[in-house]
């Protein structure tokens, strides 16, 4: 599939491969018409412009979740810890300039909702039915189990989970986005429809 893309994606920082961007964009793309889609985990915002993008075509919205101070795995010291993002005034982790700077960038300003704080706040009083939810917060199982538990009630039917970083080999990565995998085909309300690459996709019964 090819997708006009306003800007060079590389020059964004993110961990989401080519394959998994373009099947974001092919299934919001395909629900966008059906309701909003909602991301939890943007960063500096490379996957809500790949859901930015399908959803601008159908004059949608995408709403992020994120709290833009970093997962465990970005503080100080950390694996994946980005120096270039880290506010030393503040003495903290803040992704959100670069996220609006992105968002700005790829003319999606009128198309991407931030809700910059957690899922369980952006969550407490959530009423609106949701076309599509992709999960890519923090990666420890409490986190994972939160942002699953807040949001995959309000997917509509015949919508769609999608869950980023499946490894099911413990010393591929880590295991709680594979656990809510898991969690979320035990509790009958989803079926599998497609892996790609670390991305699996569920559609809900």
């Amino acid at each position: 599939m090819t997708i006009a893309l306003p800007l060079d994606m590389t020059d964004i920082k993110g961990f989401l491969a080519n394959d998994e961007a373009e099947a974001l964009y092919r299934y919001a793309l395909s629900m966008a018409g059906r309701g909003p889609v909602l991301e939890v985990g943007s960063y500096c915002g490379k996957s809500t412009i790949y859901l930015g993008l399908a959803c601008q075509q159908k004059h949608g919205v995408v709403y992020a979740v994120d709290h833009h101070i970093g997962s465990e795995e970005h503080q100080l010291g950390e694996m994946f810890h980005d120096p270039e993002l880290y506010d030393t005034s503040a003495a903290r982790f803040d992704t959100f300039k670069a996220f609006r700077h992105n968002i700005r960038r790829a003319g999606l300003e009128d198309t991407v909702v931030p809700l910059v704080a957690n899922s369980e706040v952006s969550a407490r009083h959530w009423q609106t039915p949701l076309a599509m939810v992709f999960i890519d917060g923090g990666h420890s199982l409490d986190a994972a189990l939160c942002d699953y538990r807040c949001w995959a009630t309000h997917i509509i039917k015949g919508g769609i989970l999608a869950i980023h970083d499946l490894f099911p080999a413990p010393e591929e990565g880590g295991q709680a986005p594979y656990a809510i995998y898991k969690l979320a085909l035990a509790s009958g309300l989803f079926e599998e429809i497609a892996r790609v690459n670390t991305l699996g996709l569920l559609r809900r019964l």
